[in-house]
């Protein structure tokens, strides 16, 4: 913690997963997010079904892969813009400032794509996910600057998860149902509605975090912002020949685009990590827990990558796949995208609760995240199964998705928490929205190659397709179980050693299957 961002005295939250006993700036946090969800979710529930409706039905007309790809690369760059997010609070805007300014570009992002013109979607796109870069690392940094418990941070975030799905709950009923059944346009507008009461909220309430968050922790000198200056004029004037040579050339297409975006989303992780990684700001100390993060890092990529097959591939598999014939009525397919949220909403308080009493010790958090990971596996074995069952014109029931979307719940409950807490024990708390922004940067390179990988529907069977998933999950999760002692080792402070339960390694695999 820095001279500029003093630790307030507002860290007093009371243990319970009740809002109200919660301080202000809590609230806040907690009603922005609800907004921003909503916004996300309510996009995301008919982005993939307008990117594949008939251009005469006011869609896009992508083919059935290139629509499901489209919505891996703009998650993939949506996560990527994190780190350039987490950057900007930290060398100049604070984290505050930057929220505010993610949350506005997000609004125009959501009201571009609501306008009738076609042409505007990639730019509402790229606005979307600039927004996104720049609110989500900083919403999170927050968090943890304004919390100095593990323990009480984690609840807070799993607190923060019943607010969200409230919004990712209702969202595709409101806004999957206009844009599915009245006009795609209408659904975008209702997102970008929710997305402005949010902006104007989070504006309103600088004086509850009292100073914390309004300077970046680590300004620029003079000489870095003009160094930043000329190298971020050079990259931008680079993109720009880029992009003007593919379209003079015939080469810019949705294709190339979701390629480049996939490209870059696989390149910049390396980049930002081994660059952190040098930075002479670190001691081996640092550098010690930074090795060891690297597990979650990419575990991230994994988890967050299956996880956005929730909008894409699982989209497709309800649109072509289910019978969702309900007493006549047939359900929207975008409704199906509430069942995540309403799982994780009715779950929330007993993971705020269990990582609230078992605490946010460095020693839980590699068993922690095989655990979600481990799930997310076991959920990929199911959905084999049930693609297998709907091979050919035969059609199952939802119920396979609500089980598959039920384990997506647990698992993210556990990742999502987990991880971003753990975050801001890795690194000097000056680092803390760099390190938000580069844990998102690896779950970018997760979206950049599910965008890849969904391509492959197209090539081999989807039963085939979702085996190969839940392998890749449950080897990645196996093998940080296997490794959790040493890497809860290596991010244990200097002179210290990770936490280990009496009685062992059976008795750790035990208590922490417990604490998951």
């Amino acid at each position: 913690m820095t001279a500029q961002q003093p630790a307030p005295a507002a860290d007093g939250a009371p243990a319970t997963t009740s809002l109200r006993p919660w301080p202000n700036w809590f609230r806040t946090l907690f009603m922005s997010d609800l907004w921003e969800r909503f916004g996300f979710f309510g996009m995301q529930a008919i982005l993939v079904l307008f990117a594949v409706a008939p251009r005469d039905e006011g869609g896009l007309g992508l083919a059935k892969a290139d629509a499901a790809a489209l919505f891996g690369a703009w998650i993939g760059l949506a996560f990527m813009l994190c780190l350039p997010g987490g950057w900007v609070a930290d060398r100049l805007l604070g984290p505050r400032r930057t929220l505010v300014l993610g949350a506005a570009v997000t609004t125009a992002g959501h009201f571009a794509l609501a306008t009738p013109l076609l042409w505007l979607t990639p730019l509402a796109l790229v606005l979307l996910a600039v927004g996104m870069g720049l609110y989500k690392p900083n919403h999170q940094a927050l968090l943890n600057l304004m919390f100095k418990d593990g323990g009480r941070r984690e609840a807070g975030i799993s607190l923060i998860y019943v607010g969200i799905q409230v919004s990712a709950l209702t969202s595709p009923l409101i806004a999957g149902f206009l844009g599915e059944r009245v006009d795609w346009r209408l659904g975008f507008a209702v997102s970008g509605t929710a997305m402005l009461i949010g902006t104007i909220q989070v504006a309103l309430a600088r004086p509850q975090f009292q100073g914390v968050g309004d300077l970046p922790g680590r300004p620029l000198d003079a000489a870095s912002a003009r160094r930043v200056k000329r190298r971020t004029g050079a990259v931008a004037a680079v993109l720009v020949l880029l992009l003007c040579g593919m379209a003079a050339g015939g080469a810019l297409t949705a294709g190339s685009g979701i390629a480049l975006v996939g490209m870059v989303t696989i390149v910049a992780p390396v980049v930002a990590y081994t660059v952190l990684y040098r930075s002479p700001e670190l001691g081996p100390p640092d550098r010690r827990r930074l090795r060891a993060f690297l597990w979650i890092f990419l575990g991230s990529t994994l988890f967050w990558s299956l996880i956005a097959q929730d909008g894409s591939s699982l989209t497709l598999f309800a649109k072509n796949s289910t019978d969702r014939d309900v007493l006549g009525f047939e359900v929207p397919v975008s409704w199906l995208q509430s069942a995540t949220p309403l799982f994780i909403l009715v779950l929330a308080p007993v993971f705020a609760w269990l990582l609230l009493k078992h605490g946010g010790g460095r020693g839980g958090v590699p068993a922690k995240f095989s655990a979600g990971l481990l799930l997310t596996g076991v959920s990929f074995l199911i959905m084999a199964v049930a693609a297998g069952l709907a091979s050919g014109d035969s059609k199952v029931s939802p119920l396979w998705l609500l089980v598959v979307y039920l384990m997506h719940a647990c698992g993210e409950l556990i990742v999502a928490a987990v991880g971003i807490a753990a975050v801001a024990d890795v690194l000097p708390r000056s680092f803390i929205a760099h390190m938000l922004g580069l844990l998102w940067l690896f779950a970018a390179l997760g979206g950049g190659a599910g965008s890849g990988l969904v391509r492959l529907i197209d090539v081999i069977p989807e039963a085939l397709y979702y085996l190969l998933l839940a392998v890749l999950a449950l080897s990645v999760g196996g093998a940080l179980a296997l490794r959790r002692h040493a890497v809860a080792r290596g991010l244990a402070p200097e002179g210290a050693e990770a936490e280990e339960p009496p009685g062992g390694a059976a008795s750790a695999t035990v208590k922490e299957g417990d604490r998951a």
